[in-house]
């Protein structure tokens, strides 16, 4: 029997899905909706623009969209524009690929003031998500604080201590490279709520911090125990002291560098201080306030839904068993299990949910629903325009011819230019 399936959301948790069930079902027929006019989600704009190896996944993509048993249809919000009703209406199998991609709010005073950004704001404008464009953050004071210890929270502050130069291979928009290169940024500081054997930044990033240019990460040696606690997992161990050695590395500097990075542990915000923006941060434990004009949360992500989608529940995950939601129901990925892991994290667990979906189609007499024919009537008499692969090619396209040298493109960041390139 032919079963048609629809993939809510063109990130990799969905991608990997798709793969998995293409490899054990090559006769199925997968259409991937996504809000976007472009694919790959989390890839595109959660990946530092200066991780470049790490986007190289959208190559096996391209190559499974090129197949011809997976189709793209992107400028499409499900639950709003086109009810996910409707989809269950039509497909044989709907999976909710939807990613994490609201902010968890600081929830101290002072955080509604202007220079105060979540990481997903923040993290979306310098990478070119259309939502973002026109964030236009406060950089014009010396000193910025990003709260959280995690890998977004290292992005953020090597991103901002890069050098024009160090970032001339990356994709960075044009309009955060303007931004940054002026700020004049002397001091970043990074704060965490606990120590430094419970900060979540993996070795690589971390790092990558001590190789920069004009950047010196700051760390003070009473800070730092001289060994890791005993019984912790053999592979979170060797993490650890690793990142314990590289911190140990940094509080021995002593370059003279013109942005220090400054490691603040064992700290959390107590308020956001300032006059109709953001001038400095309190810190619980800290009798003197820390001066910063532009503060940023990495404190985590949740899922938020619209129209008739699923509510997400107090974690910020969508309830499921094992994958499935309800008959015909699925979920993966970030919203199925929280913000957590690394993109090929996604992949054994999209493994699991597709092995799940098969399962389910099996000994099922039911006849196969309509699918994609059915579907493009509606948006047809919906008054819908789909961005298709073809549209996207050419967007990918004009980004490539937009690139400055030695970058790989340069993003249409805003909704009009993205529509009129899809179009041709």
């Amino acid at each position: 029997m032919l079963h048609h399936i629809a993939i809510v959301g063109s990130g990799p948790s969905g991608l990997f899905c798709a793969d998995a069930l293409l490899r054990q079902r090559p006769d199925l027929k997968i259409d991937v909706f996504d809000r976007l006019p472009t694919p790959y989600g989390l890839i595109r704009f959660g990946v530092a623009p200066d991780h470049q190896g790490t986007k190289a996944v959208t190559r096996q993509f391209d190559r499974l969209f090129g197949g011809g048993s997976l189709r793209f249809v992107g400028h499409v919000a499900v639950g709003t524009d086109l009810p996910l009703a409707r989809l269950l209406e039509t497909y044989d199998a709907v999976v909710l690929a939807l990613g994490a991609h609201a902010d968890r709010p600081l929830g101290v005073p002072g955080e509604e003031l202007a220079g105060r950004y979540g990481s997903m704001a923040f993290v979306g404008w310098y990478n070119g998500h259309p939502d973002f464009r026109d964030l236009a953050p406060l950089l014009d004071r010396p000193a910025a604080a990003v709260i959280g210890q995690g890998n977004v929270a290292v992005d953020i502050a090597r991103v901002l201590g890069k050098t024009a130069q160090e970032m001339a291979a990356s994709d960075l928009t044009a309009h955060a490279m303007t931004a940054i290169g002026g700020a004049a940024l002397s001091d970043i500081y990074m704060i965490g709520r606990r120590g430094p054997i419970e900060a979540s930044f993996t070795s690589a990033e971390l790092a990558e911090l001590g190789r920069l240019e004009n950047l010196r990460p700051v760390v003070a040696k009473a800070d730092l125990p001289d060994n890791i606690p005993a019984g912790l997992d053999p592979a979170e161990a060797r993490v650890k002291e690793k990142n314990l050695l590289l911190l140990h590395e940094f509080a021995a500097r002593d370059d003279e560098k013109p942005v220090k990075l400054h490691f603040v542990f064992h700290r959390a915000p107590e308020a956001v201080l300032g006059s109709g923006r953001v001038e400095a941060l309190k810190l619980k434990g800290s009798e003197a306030p820390l001066a910063a004009g532009t503060v940023v949360s990495a404190i985590g992500y949740r899922t938020e839904t619209q129209g008739d989608l699923p509510r997400a529940s107090e974690r910020g995950v969508l309830a499921n068993e094992e994958g499935r939601i309800a008959p015909g129901l699925y979920v993966v990925g970030w919203a199925k299990r929280g913000p957590s892991g690394t993109i090929p994290t996604n992949r054994a667990e999209a493994k699991a949910v597709a092995d799940r979906i098969l399962a389910d189609f099996n000994g099922d007499e039911t006849p196969a629903k309509a699918g994609s024919d059915a579907i493009d009537a509606m948006l047809k008499q919906q008054g819908l325009t789909a961005i298709d692969w073809s549209g996207w090619k050419r967007i990918e396209a004009a980004e490539a011819a937009a690139a400055r040298q030695g970058s790989p493109r340069e993003k249409l960041a805003d909704w009009t230019g993205l529509r009129q390139a899809a179009a041709g």
